[in-house]
């Protein structure tokens, strides 16, 4: 498996895969895909921080992070991780761990602070993610509060925070 920067000639089969990987998602409104289409046309798209993984030049995993606008007392260089999707043969092998580590690292690198996510806090706990309530910041989306999560990228990033957050 390789991960790697996507590309534009990747969108048509990246669309596909995202339709087919939230087919089968635990939790899934059905328009993943387009909500990456959406984020691509944003203001907030950073393309260095699109990935997919590739095995014999299918794509088998894909992972997204964008700017997030974060309301606090004290400005915070967020990001957005969404979505995060593996093909659902290979899922539990690890290729979901390896981008959220690979994206998590190159995001920290490119001087962010702080990930934020919509997610299940069952597996997102494994990388570091807590309630956003935890680091001071409240969840002000429609979603219960423990499916809001944020993860610090820099030491202290949340140190003396307080605000809140609406993800797209």
């Amino acid at each position: 498996m390789q991960i790697r920067k996507a590309t534009p000639n990747d969108y048509e089969a990246i669309y596909e895969f995202v339709q087919t990987a939230f087919a089968t998602a635990d939790v899934s409104d059905g328009t993943e895909q387009d909500f990456v289409v959406q984020l691509r046309q944003s203001a907030n798209y950073l393309p260095d921080l699109e990935f997919v993984a590739v095995e014999d030049n299918e794509i088998i995993g894909h992972i997204m992070l964008t700017k997030q606008a974060v309301n606090t007392n004290k400005p915070l260089h967020a990001v957005l991780v969404a979505p995060l999707s593996v093909k659902q043969n290979l899922r539990s092998t690890g290729i979901g761990t390896s981008l959220m580590q690979h994206a998590l690292k190159c995001t920290k690198q490119a001087g962010f602070e702080a990930a934020f996510l919509i997610g299940n806090p069952d597996y997102y706990r494994r990388f570091g993610f807590k309630e956003t309530g935890f680091y001071n910041i409240k969840n002000n989306n429609t979603l219960p509060d423990k499916y809001v999560l944020a993860f610090p990228l820099k030491q202290n990033a949340f140190n003396s925070v307080t605000g809140s957050i609406k993800i797209i």
